[in-house]
């Protein structure tokens, strides 16, 4: 057999490698896990986002600053009476446990976030992603809830109990009641957790679970501060729709815009055999 004859064989073998390589692999990715991002990050973009919610949260700094703690003559003053309706019940609520239990199930909702973006591989892929749009989050809900904080002055319900220690509602702290900042951090971690979630995972049967578990947590810590004496309900349901808004409207911000049908399907990317490289393309036929 002649030399080119043995060259014409090899390439045919390599060929055929080649093919039944693409083959192989575009029968495994019949699944329903896309391997492109549903997100996407754009440095101005960031930049501007993460300036505004930095500068938010100096500014609510120095807001706060400007505000006068309670004397004990105000405070001997206090009259439930002068407290809305539906308000009025908090203020015959103080508990230090359910205080203390309220940062623990705030913390849980980040928990659960942290804990779906490192076991599942695309989140995990995608972690500065999902890490930068958190930030942007919380940066956002933090620096706007401290400023209205500031200006509005409202003093918290436990000031009004009488088994509330008195240096307690001295503190700068107790005039700081609208709105809740546990509240908004909680479910703005909630339905970050949940977006994110189910734009990543589409057709996963776990989304109602996450959400459950999520808004879950957040609904919890929003009664343990009532129960606390800390909040109204009306600051609680003020800081759980800020939250709400700002957890949903970063991710969408940074959700990919006009992918068609097959650009939601079609992945491409190199190969490597270590002797030859190439690239490969994956079609999703079908998800469930």
């Amino acid at each position: 057999m002649s030399k080119r004859a043995v060259k014409g064989l090899n390439a045919g073998k390599w060929n055929v490698r080649i093919c039944s390589l693409f083959i192989i692999h575009f029968i495994l990715s019949i699944h329903p896990n896309f391997a492109q991002s549903p997100y996407e990050l754009k440095t101005g973009r960031e930049l501007t986002w993460l300036g505004i919610g930095a500068a938010s949260l100096g500014a609510s700094q120095i807001v706060q600053k400007s505000v006068d703690p309670l004397t004990p003559s105000q405070v001997a003053v206090l009259n439930r009476a002068d407290i809305n309706s539906f308000d009025r019940n908090a203020a015959f609520h103080y508990s230090t446990s359910a205080d203390k239990l309220s940062t623990v199930t705030l913390l849980g909702n980040g928990g659960v976030l942290g804990v779906l973006t490192l076991a599942t591989k695309p989140m995990r892929q995608d972690i500065k992603t999902v890490a930068v749009m958190y930030i942007e989050t919380a940066l956002l809900v933090n620096g706007v809830g401290g400023i209205v904080k500031g200006l509005t002055h409202r003093t918290r319900p436990f000031v009004y109990d009488v088994d509330a220690p008195l240096a307690d509602k001295l503190e700068l702290d107790a005039r700081q009641s609208f709105f809740s900042g546990h509240s908004a951090n909680a479910f703005a971690t909630a339905v970050f957790t949940g977006e994110v979630f189910r734009h990543y995972f589409p057709q996963s049967k776990l989304k109602p679970f996450v959400w459950v578990g999520s808004l879950g947590l957040a609904t919890a810590t929003a009664v343990l501060r009532y129960e606390a004496g800390k909040h109204y309900p009306t600051d609680l349901l003020a800081g759980a729709a800020f939250g709400s808004l700002v957890g949903w409207g970063i991710p969408k911000l940074h959700e990919v815009k006009n992918r068609t049908e097959l650009g939601r399907r079609l992945d491409v990317q190199p190969w490597s055999t270590g002797q030859a490289n190439g690239i490969y393309l994956r079609l999703v036929v079908f998800s469930r």
